[in-house]
């Protein structure tokens, strides 16, 4: 019978790209089991600990809470979703979310393409126009009419996907 193979901390690091801190944390906080040590002390890793971790990486990429993956941890890979519909449910709201600021970072990168495209970039950022000539030297700047949907670009409820809060 085969060993099963461990890994150190360094070569948990390097093969999941997460800081050997943010594992030690990883542990501190239970979202990872305790690791094994070895005599002399050091932490010994295995495969499925290396695949816990990636999962957490994965899902904080998507911006899931630390706290809210838990649940997604205590389930083994090969279970059956439909054994837990409230963790279905709620993957599936977050994977809303996400789809949700897709959608408002593409209209950011749709209005900074047009900014560039009409070379015009200069004028929204500070009072001389792209040859350096003062606007307020040649009196007021036209105004250019702003539609609803270029006003919504870095509203609150884009950036987070809810309505905005009532102003105080």
């Amino acid at each position: 019978m085969m060993a099963e193979q461990t890994f150190t901390m360094k070569q948990t690091a390097e093969q999941t790209g997460i800081s050997e801190d943010t594992i030690r944390y990883y542990e501190k906080i239970a979202l990872l089991p305790r690791a094994d040590r070895k005599d002399n002390g050091h932490r010994i890793y295995r495969q499925e600990d290396i695949n816990t971790i990636r999962l957490i990486s994965c899902l904080k990429k998507t911006g899931m809470p630390l706290e809210k993956m838990r649940p997604f941890l205590a389930v083994s890979a090969d279970t059956d979703p439909a054994e837990y519909p409230e963790l279905v449910e709620h993957i599936r709201s977050h994977r809303e979310n996400i789809v949700s600021q897709i959608a408002s970072l593409q209209q950011v990168v749709d209005f900074i393409d047009m900014k560039l495209e009409e070379g015009r970039y200069r004028r929204d950022c500070s009072d001389e126009s792209q040859d350096g000539v003062s606007e307020k030297l040649r009196g007021e700047p036209k105004s250019k009419p702003v539609s609803p949907v270029e006003m919504s670009y870095f509203s609150v409820s884009a950036k987070t996907g809810k309505p905005p809060a009532s102003v105080k």
